[in-house]
């Protein structure tokens, strides 16, 4: 975090989904998934300043996404609500994550905007309030507030903590949005994935298992419908086991040490919008919900 020019900037890391498995549907049109989230070191910044006239001000222009539209601004107006909080806030946001590349960018936006002014505002939330709120603007915004790699089922808001390695991930963003409701729409997906049983092993246990035992159910119907996914993967696939996160479009591939991931980076980077980056263990702004 950064104080300057009266702004505290904050950082919104991406998410990876290490698997992703359809399990089922509720009543209400919501699919059940089992899935691994992880965070990695590398996203967005947002620059937040407090207002005393309770107004949400987003400063900086997102593409696409109009200023009443934003997670970000969302989110801090839903945390006026249920605090009853008078005091507003300026916004800055620079965006690095793409939009529709499965890496959670709005989520992880809309759950550093909740920690942000939780903390600038002085409310002392706890993180079960903040994640039962988060909820309410996206399925991936509980994991960015539960702060640490997690085992995720129901929608993806009841998680638990996951040991695993330490590992760098090289991501391409193919050059495509994909746009969750398509995916969970199409007839093809699969809906009946076999429950798996959260390992109880030691980190590298642990990582095997999901290597071995996780897909993404989602990852052939993005392919069929956005064959630049396919291709991302294709590109990774001569270097190991590339896996989409998400809903897509982004793709990912483990490696252990970070001069592997470069690599592989210099291999692909004259066709490919591509980077590397660390896993992040635990949310930079962790401290600032009460457990």
């Amino acid at each position: 975090m950064v104080h300057l020019d009266g702004f505290l900037y904050c950082p919104a890391p991406a998410k990876i989904n290490l698997f992703l498995h359809v399990t089922g549907r509720r009543a209400d049109g919501y699919h059940l998934l089992q899935t691994a989230f992880r965070m990695l070191d590398h996203g967005d910044t947002l620059g937040f300043r407090v207002r005393e006239d309770g107004a949400i001000r987003r400063l900086s222009e997102v593409p696409g996404v109009a200023e009443e539209a934003d997670l970000v601004v969302r989110a801090a107006r839903l945390l006026q609500a249920r605090t009853g909080c008078r005091l507003g806030a300026e916004i800055r946001i620079d965006k690095q994550l793409p939009m529709g590349g499965g890496l959670g960018g709005g989520s992880s936006d809309a759950a550093t905007t909740l920690l942000a002014l939780n903390h600038l505002w002085q409310l002392g939330c706890n993180r079960a309030e903040l994640q039962a709120w988060g909820l309410e603007l996206g399925a991936d915004v509980p994991f960015f507030l539960f702060g640490q790699t997690a085992w995720a089922e129901g929608v993806g808001e009841a998680l638990q903590p996951l040991e695993l390695l330490p590992a760098w991930y090289v991501v391409i963003e193919p050059p495509v949005a994909v746009p969750t409701i398509e995916i969970f729409r199409a007839k093809e997906l699969t809906r009946d994935s076999s429950i798996l049983i959260m390992p109880g092993f030691a980190a590298e246990q642990t990582q095997a298992f999901l290597e071995q035992q996780g897909r993404n159910d989602m990852q052939a119907v993005a392919c069929r419908l956005y064959p630049e996914v396919q291709q991302a993967l294709d590109a990774l696939t001569p270097f190991g086991t590339a896996r989409m996160s998400g809903s897509g479009a982004c793709v990912f591939l483990s490696c252990q040490l970070e001069a592997e991931a470069k690599k592989v980076v210099e291999a692909v980077r004259d066709k490919w919008r591509v980077w590397c980056a660390p896993s992040l263990d635990k949310h930079p702004l962790h401290a600032w919900a009460r457990d």
